[in-house]
């Protein structure tokens, strides 16, 4: 008959190796725990590696942060010229002495008799109150002018003739202004007929309103030849 082996009996005998295998294992994992050791460093390395965790705790913490708020584009650049620059120029204030002279201006008072100034003449009354009259009356004029006619000899020798009316002003005073020829005859003898006027001595004044005044006279001057 065959010899069975049972496995319980197998068992038995690997129990006790097994143990003993179990209990070196478990002192080996023992001694290892207190003969292994960290190295030793400088004290610095632990302040490195907290300074190391919290850059990284940052940088994360930023990351974070750029990423929950949006992205912000920066304003345009814009350039900006410098302002100009005030260039100070100081100047030596130069004290030029100056000379003070005093200058005296003479003013001369004219002592002689002062020129008259223009007096401004008044209207001619062409028909006053009283008309102004040659002196000695009409007779008389006509004798003046008879002493002091000079015919001209260009008009004797054309034969000219006529009359010619001449007006004149008498101021106030008598004197005669103003001769103009109104109707004349020829050249010469209208030239001639304003000199004779010219000539006439000073006559009687007008009046208006009981006042002497300008007054206008018109008179004709025959020329004839006999």
């Amino acid at each position: 008959m065959e010899v069975k082996k049972s496995q319980e009996a197998n068992l038995e005998r690997l129990r006790i190796p097994l143990f003993f295998i179990g209990l070196l294992f478990i002192m080996s994992i023992v001694l290892a725990s207190f003969t292994f050791g960290t190295p030793a460093g400088d004290g610095n390395d632990g302040d490195r590696n907290k300074r190391a965790a919290n850059i990284q705790t940052e940088k994360i913490e930023q990351e974070q942060k750029q990423e929950e708020e949006p992205e912000q584009t920066p304003p345009p650049e814009i350039d900006i010229p410098p302002p100009p620059t005030e260039e100070t120029v100081t100047k030596e204030n130069t004290k030029d002495t100056v000379q003070k002279t005093k200058v005296t201006i003479k003013t001369t008072i004219p002592t002689g008799p002062l020129k008259p100034t223009k007096e401004i003449k008044a209207e001619v009354i062409e028909f006053p109150d009283v008309e102004a009259t040659f002196p000695g009356g009409p007779a008389a004029m006509q004798q003046w002018i008879a002493k002091n006619v000079k015919y001209p000899q260009t008009s004797i020798e054309l034969g000219e003739q006529g009359k010619v009316y001449v007006s004149f002003v008498v101021e106030p005073d008598g004197a005669i202004t103003g001769v103009k020829v109104e109707r004349g005859v020829s050249d010469d003898l209208d030239r001639e007929a304003k000199r004779l006027v010219r000539n006439m001595p000073k006559w009687v004044p007008g009046e208006a309103g009981g006042k002497k005044a300008r007054t206008r006279c018109r008179l004709p001057i025959n020329f004839t030849l006999n």
